[in-house]
């Protein structure tokens, strides 16, 4: 999907966009740039909320212990 830019720096988000994310009026959008690419997030009105269950099916201490020893690794 593409938009293009106004004068003014604006852009219009694509509806399916939009209704995918719930993007609606009022929402918040985070850009990131990392050097090679910019990354558009909406950012959540409560974000503990949004969290809920996401990470049910994970073990977190065993990410966490995995995520340390590579730092570790490459620290």
């Amino acid at each position: 999907m593409k938009s293009t830019v106004t004068v003014r720096g604006q852009t219009a988000i694509p509806v399916a966009i939009r209704k995918r994310y719930n993007i609606v009026p009022q929402t918040m959008l985070e850009w990131i740039d990392d050097g090679h690419t910019i990354t558009v997030l909406p950012v959540e009105q409560d974000p503990i909320s949004a969290l809920k269950g996401k990470f049910k099916n994970t073990d977190l201490l065993k990410a966490l212990l995995k995520s340390r020893r590579e730092e570790r690794r490459h620290g």
